[in-house]
């Protein structure tokens, strides 16, 4: 049986995938596994499942004006010419759509060559690609309820977004392998792999207020890091409490599975992949989505998600030091909201989602294949 995996230029779209990977490699079945894209996002992960990449190349359209836009419709249409010879050539049994811009070349290839297609929305309201898949899907999961209204009830199903093993591995002692001592509340920054830069901004100049009373581990998205290490330098020079901020713009998925455990408070972007593993942690969150504007799914996430219980929502035009900092206070002093937080966070929480996905498609590979 051949797989085919393709979704967005996203860790939010890459991981679920490699989720999905994780249990058809360990199935009965076996499949080989193909990720088509523009690129291999990450070269080494795909290594470790024995997935081979194929170059398929892909058009993003933005919602703004841009010389691109013009650009990359020929290369949408070169994309899918690509797609078509390539399919052929391997021609999977079933494809796995994450859905982005990447994914379009494959999905109108799939749909020409008659392979069926398996598509999962990790957001509330679906993206552009999922959309224009819904009728050639023969199964759609989805990880928030807001969604199923854009989907045929038929085919619809509410499995929750698929985790990495990695991150479900909580350790032992998370403070030991993390190397922070447990003297102050942990908070864990998050700006997911692009970073934040409003966001990683507010947090520097808040540390002065936060440092006395938290610790701080901050991830801000590697191509923010060294301008960020320097800002902090500055601001921080001479502080007694500079050993309690820790700043890093990458963080390995075991290491995030430890800080989620460790940490006694989230501060997250609104990518649903990073929701759902504050989730399965079970950590109250403060989520700052990406304004609307620049992220269409992003505030819609953040809204679907709190509305459990679990998260409370600032948005990033009203994000301040003093509404920030009084936030966090608020959370982590108040215990009986702080426990109410946990187990809603807890509640929400969907397990399964990798199994699920992966028995899906091996039965309609079979079925096609046969």
């Amino acid at each position: 049986m051949k797989i085919g995996l393709v979704g967005g230029g996203t860790g939010g779209h890459f991981y679920p995938l490699i989720a999905v990977a994780q249990e058809l490699v360990t199935s009965s079945t076996k499949p080989e596994l193909y990720y088509f894209g523009p690129s291999p996002y990450n070269k080494e992960m795909l290594g470790n499942y024995n997935i081979k990449y194929v170059y398929c190349p892909a058009g993003k359209l933005r919602n703004y004006f841009s010389i691109q836009n013009f650009i990359d419709i020929f290369r949408n249409f070169f994309g899918i010419f690509i797609a078509t010879i390539k399919l052929f050539i391997i021609y999977p049994d079933v494809i796995f759509s994450k859905g982005g811009y990447t994914s379009v070349p494959i999905l109108l290839a799939a749909k020409f060559l008659r392979i069926p297609v398996v598509i999962h929305e990790s957001d509330a309201v679906p993206g552009r690609a999922n959309k224009m898949a819904t009728k050639q899907a023969k199964y759609i999961a989805i990880a928030y309820d807001d969604a199923a209204q854009f989907f045929p009830p038929e085919k619809t199903a509410l499995v929750g977004i698929p985790l990495r093993n990695e991150i479900k591995n909580i350790p032992p002692d998370p403070f030991t392998l993390l190397n922070i001592p447990q003297d102050k509340p942990l908070i864990y920054v998050t700006g997911g792999s692009s970073g934040a830069e409003r966001l990683n901004s507010i947090i520097l100049r808040s540390l002065s207020l936060l440092l006395p009373h938290y610790r701080i581990f901050h991830q801000t998205g590697p191509t923010n890091l060294d301008e960020m290490k320097l800002s902090a330098q500055s601001l921080l020079d001479g502080n007694p409490d500079l050993d309690s901020y820790y700043l890093e713009g990458t963080i390995p998925a075991n290491m995030v599975s430890a800080l989620m455990s460790a940490a006694s408070l989230i501060i997250t972007r609104a990518g649903s992949t990073t929701l759902f593993e504050v989730a399965f942690h079970g950590k109250p969150a403060i989520i700052i989505p990406i304004p609307e504007d620049v992220s269409r799914d992003q505030r819609t996430n953040a809204y679907a998600y709190a509305r459990s219980g679990g998260a409370t929502v600032i948005e990033e035009h009203n994000l301040t030091q003093s509404l920030l900092t009084q936030e966090i206070s608020t959370i982590i002093n108040d215990q009986n909201r702080y426990q109410e937080m946990s187990r809603a966070a807890k509640d929400t929480f969907l397990d399964g989602a990798a199994k699920k996905v992966a028995d899906i498609l091996i039965s309609i590979g079979t079925e096609h294949g046969s």
